[in-house]
């Protein structure tokens, strides 16, 4: 089982279930001629696609696209189904950054025929995430910058307020649909900028000034 590790604590949080948002940022949906959705577009990766800052993002051999997406991960705390937006914000127990790698060309091939997502997002190696910050030691504002760089190169910048869904409106959404239990990742969604990245690749992510992450791909 992986854990998570909290800043400047010694707290060791067991994964649980990894839930993602995707099209949370408007101009991130049409940069990918998606519609805005009306509703947060849920979906999930398995715990086994977890890794963390260090690691190294294996390419797959059936995919000749992989993409970047930079996004604020939340930590669920606590047990909750049919969370009010209070309940909801007095779950999330920690933030981080996160990686949520996509095989774009298998993405694209499976929206075409109706198919689920799941190859495409659920790959070994394809969710990354940074050390977590308590909320109880930062109070996130959303005017903090989410920025992704792959050598050196800046590709994502944007505000955390760009979101179409808060933090608290996604997991209030998502309790109505499943139950989330302490230890579950939910990955809130990214803005434009996504792109290629190729082997030998230096990925660097980061919630400016408060959490971040760096990884290669292989």
């Amino acid at each position: 089982m992986k854990h998570i590790t909290i800043k400047n604590t010694n707290q060791q949080i067991p994964v649980g279930k990894i839930v993602c948002v995707g099209r949370n940022y408007s101009e991130h949906a049409k940069e990918l001629g998606n519609e805005v959705p009306e509703k947060p577009l849920v979906f999930l990766k398995p715990a086994s696609a977890l890794i963390f800052s260090g690691d190294k993002i294996r390419y797959p051999s059936f995919s000749n696209e992989m993409h970047h997406e930079v996004e604020l991960v939340l930590l669920v705390g606590k047990k909750i189904k049919d969370a009010n937006l209070k309940e909801a914000e007095d779950a999330i127990e920690a933030y981080g950054v996160g990686l949520d790698m996509t095989l774009r060309d298998i993405q694209t091939k499976l929206k075409e025929k109706g198919h689920p997502w799941t190859i495409a997002k659920g790959f070994d190696t394809s969710a990354v995430v940074s050390d977590f910050i308590s909320k109880k030691e930062y109070t996130l504002t959303l005017n903090e910058r989410i920025i992704l760089s792959v050598n050196g190169v800046k590709r994502q910048d944007d505000l955390l307020n760009k979101m179409i869904f808060s933090p608290a409106e996604i997991v209030e959404y998502i309790s109505s649909l499943m139950t989330l239990e302490e230890g579950d990742l939910i990955y809130t969604g990214t803005p434009a900028g996504v792109g290629k990245v190729i082997p030998e690749d230096k990925i660097h992510a980061e919630i400016e000034g408060i959490v971040f992450l760096d990884c290669s791909v292989e």
